[in-house]
């Protein structure tokens, strides 16, 4: 069953499903709608959260295992799968038909992945596990979509926005949903519910560095090592979270994959701009990487990411900011010096 984003609160509501698609281009929305799934079970007490990345040699038997699996300090599971922005494959896609026959009511499979095209939705094991479940697609949000999304924001926090405040906001955070909400909930501590114009919200704009990080964007766009890793100390001596500055890279890596997937098509450059949300200001940048950076090397880079978010995860990593920066400058300049991370025993 299909689910748009902003209609996942009271779908949840009605009663949890076995299985949720959760699949887009918008990693904010992904990430909070997974989050919503997650908060909405472990208050039905599903305690436990087994997490899994899609990555080379990955043993799919381990999703089979944990599916059949009881816990001992936890009776009901829930089960993450992030596809990393890749297919399944044969395996992945006998695995989850094996999954739909060992139905468990005391386990919750959660897949999160890049946007479900339509050869993947007419896929058996997705059309099945559909079935049986929640499909919520997740699209990058333009236009009015933007200011509706803004509005349940600003309803959900109990903030009181002026119009030409909210639409401040949204040209200043130009469709970046994760540094627009936390701008909201900044707006939120320091007033309440008192009327926010805006002056105040350009006010809270201009104090905050956080917004280097669309500084690092065009760095790295542009192919600038220098610049990058300059904003990226900036971003590192400010405490900025590691997830945040992943969150940007991802957001420029997967719009340059798109492009140059679509470019092998044949596909109109101006058309690409526009399905994949690349405002005019933005367009020069994308155009500029594009000629730069080849399908192989956005390949390599995507790579080292996957890598990155499971080290973090799972605490492997010596450093994550010297870590991102080898995937900065691998943006900007070839690099074969493997990325500094270490094994836990």
């Amino acid at each position: 069953m299909r689910c748009y984003a902003n209609q996942l609160p009271s779908e949840l509501n009605k009663g949890l499903k076995p299985f949720y698609l959760v699949f887009g281009e918008e990693p904010f929305q992904e990430a909070q709608c997974v989050r919503q799934i997650r908060d909405t079970a472990k208050a039905q007490g599903f305690d436990e959260v087994i997490k899994f990345t899609l990555m080379q040699g990955f043993d799919w038997q381990e999703i089979i295992a944990q599916y059949q699996s009881m816990s001992l300090f936890s009776a009901r599971t829930i089960i993450e799968l992030d596809l990393n922005q890749q297919k399944p494959g044969i395996v992945g896609s006998n695995t989850f038909k094996k999954v739909i026959e060992l139905v468990n009511p005391d386990t919750i499979l959660i897949i999160k992945g890049a946007k479900a095209s339509q050869e993947v939705q007419r896929g058996a094991w997705f059309k099945a596990l559909d079935k049986l479940g929640v499909f919520v697609p997740c699209y990058p949000l333009t236009g009015s979509h933007v200011k509706r999304w803004l509005d349940e924001q600003c309803q959900r926090l109990s903030l009181n926005m002026q119009n030409d405040a909210k639409l401040s906001l949204i040209n200043a955070t130009e469709g970046n949903l994760l540094a627009c909400f936390q701008e909201l909930e900044k707006l939120s501590l320091l007033h309440g519910n008192a009327l926010i114009n805006q002056q105040l919200v350009m006010q809270g704009l201009l104090n905050q560095a956080k917004f280097d990080i669309f500084d690092l964007s065009d760095a790295l766009l542009n192919g600038h090592a220098k610049q990058a890793i300059k904003v990226l100390n900036k971003l590192a001596s400010d405490n900025t979270e590691v997830v945040s500055i992943l969150w940007a890279i991802t957001k420029e890596l997967t719009t340059l994959i798109n492009v140059q997937l679509g470019l092998l098509n044949g596909e109109p450059i101006a058309n690409l701009f526009k399905q994949n949300a690349i405002w005019k200001n933005q367009q020069g940048p994308v155009q500029n990487a594009i000629n730069r950076l080849n399908m192989h090397t956005l390949e390599h880079i995507n790579s080292d990411v996957a890598l990155f978010d499971a080290s973090y995860k799972q605490g492997n990593l010596i450093a994550p900011y010297q870590a991102l920066a080898h995937i900065c400058i691998k943006f900007c300049q070839p690099l074969d010096i493997p990325m500094p991370c270490h094994t836990v025993n």
